[in-house]
C-alpha cells in the first residue's frame, strides 16, 4: 500500500502547509491530495505544491465536475503535470450534491452518472490529441443544442504531448462504482474503511469484465484521519457534533450522501436517526446519536501503540493508496515505518 497525505489548506490564507508537504516526500510518501467544496478550490493548490516539490505525485479527491467543462478540467489538469514536469498528476473526479451543483454552480442536477461518463470519455480524448467529438446522454461536443450558433467544431488540442494522466472517480452508488471499473483507472472512495473493500470488489470486477480486462494498476483510494491522544472518549465525543452536522445538514431529507455513506459502513438505523434529529433542530441529541463505534472506525484515534495497533487493518486491506489526513509530522514518520514493516 502507497501512503499518501491529504493536503490541508488554511481556510483564510489558502496556503499549504509546504514543510509538512516536504516532510511527507522526504519520508517517501507516494502523493499529495487536494478536496474542494465550495471555498477553495482542488485544482490550484496543487500547481503551488509542484513549485516546492521535486517527485511526490499531485491529486485530486475530488475535482467537481459540476462547475467546470470537460475541457476545462483537461486543460488544467495537463498544465499542472507539465508545470510539475510531467508524470506527476492524478486527476480524481466526482459530483457534487444538488444542493452545491445547482445552488453554487448554476448546473441541473441532471443525471450524474451520465455526466461523470460522458466527462472521462472527453477527458481522454483532450489527451489523445486527437479531434475531440462526442455525442453523450449530458454532454455533446460540438454544442448543438438549444441557443447553438451552429459555427461549432470538433477541436484538437493545441498542447502537445500530454504525459499519461491517471483518471480515477469517486463514486459511492453500486452503478457508479460498477462503471468506474469499466473506465476508469482508479476509484477514490468516500472515507472507505478496510471493512467495505470485500463489498466493493464483485462490482469493480462487473466493470472490469465489461471493459475487457482488469488494469494492472487499477487504484483504490482512501483516506484516514489520524489524532494523537490519550483520551480516546473525549475525542471520539468532540468528533460527533461535526459529523451530525454532515449527515444531517448537508443535503436534504431526499439526496444526502454522507447519510448514505454512514449507512453504508453499516449504520442504517444511526443514520436516519441522526438526519432526523438534526433537521428537526434538536442538534446536541443528534450527535449523541452517532455511534462511537462509527467514529473509531473512521480514524486512527488514541496513543502511538493504539494507532500503530489499529492501522494494520487498513495497511492489509487491499487498498492500493491511504492518505494519511493529521498535522503531526511524527505520525507520518510513525506510519511510514508501519507501513513499511
Amino acid at each position: 500500500m502507497k501512503l499518501a497525505i491529504g493536503a490541508s489548506l488554511d481556510p483564510k490564507t489558502g496556503q499549504p502547509d509546504i514543510p509538512f508537504i516536504l516532510r511527507a516526500e522526504e519520508l517517501g510518501y507516494d502523493s499529495v491530495w487536494t478536496a474542494e467544496t465550495w471555498g477553495l478550490d482542488g485544482l490550484s493548490p496543487l500547481a503551488f505544491i509542484a513549485a516546492h516539490t521535486r517527485r511526490i505525485k499531485l491529486g485530486t479527491a475530488v475535482a467537481h465536475v459540476d462547475g467546470r467543462s470537460a475541457a476545462t478540467l483537461a486543460m488544467t489538469a495537463q498544465t499542472i503535470d507539465a508545470l510539475a514536469g510531467g508524470g506527476r498528476m492524478r486527476l480524481g473526479i466526482g459530483m457534487s450534491g444538488p444542493q452545491v451543483a445547482e445552488g453554487w454552480h448554476g448546473r441541473a442536477w441532471g443525471r450524474p452518472n451520465y455526466r461523470l461518463r460522458d466527462t472521462v470519455a472527453i477527458l481522454r480524448k483532450v489527451w489523445s490529441g486527437e479531434r475531440v467529438a462526442h455525442d453523450g446522454k449530458e454532454i455533446q461536443l460540438p454544442y448543438q443544442g438549444p441557443g447553438s450558433s451552429g459555427l461549432g467544431k470538433p477541436i484538437r488540442n493545441a498542447f502537445s504531448p500530454v504525459a499519461p494522466i491517471p483518471l480515477l472517480i469517486g463514486a459511492e452508488t453500486p452503478l457508479n462504482v460498477r462503471m468506474t471499473g469499466e473506465i476508469a483507472d482508479g476509484l477514490i472512495t468516500f472515507e472507505g474503511e478496510p471493512k467495505q473493500v470485500a463489498g466493493w470488489r464483485p462490482l469493480l470486477e462487473e466493470g472490469f469484465a465489461r471493459r475487457g480486462s482488469r488494469p494492472e494498476a487499477f487504484e483504490l483510494y482512501s483516506s484516514v484521519r489520524v489524532l494523537e491522544t490519550d483520551d480516546v472518549k473525549g475525542a471520539i465525543e468532540a468528533e460527533k457534533k461535526g459529523v451530525a452536522m454532515y449527515i444531517g445538514g448537508f443535503g436534504a431529507s431526499s439526496i444526502n450522501f454522507h447519510r448514505d455513506a454512514m449507512a453504508a459502513k453499516g449504520y442504517p438505523e444511526a443514520a436516519r436517526r441522526v438526519q432526523e434529529l438534526f433537521l428537526a433542530g434538536r442538534r446536541d441529541e443528534a450527535a449523541e446519536a452517532v455511534p462511537d463505534d462509527y467514529i473509531d472506525e473512521r480514524m486512527l484515534i488514541g496513543a502511538p501503540a493504539r494507532i500503530r495497533e489499529r492501522f494494520g487493518p487498513w495497511r492489509d486491506s487491499g487498498f492500493t493508496t491511504l492518505a494519511i489526513r493529521t498535522g503531526n509530522p511524527d505520525m507520518l514518520e510513525m506510519l511510514a515505518k508501519e507501513n513499511a514493516g
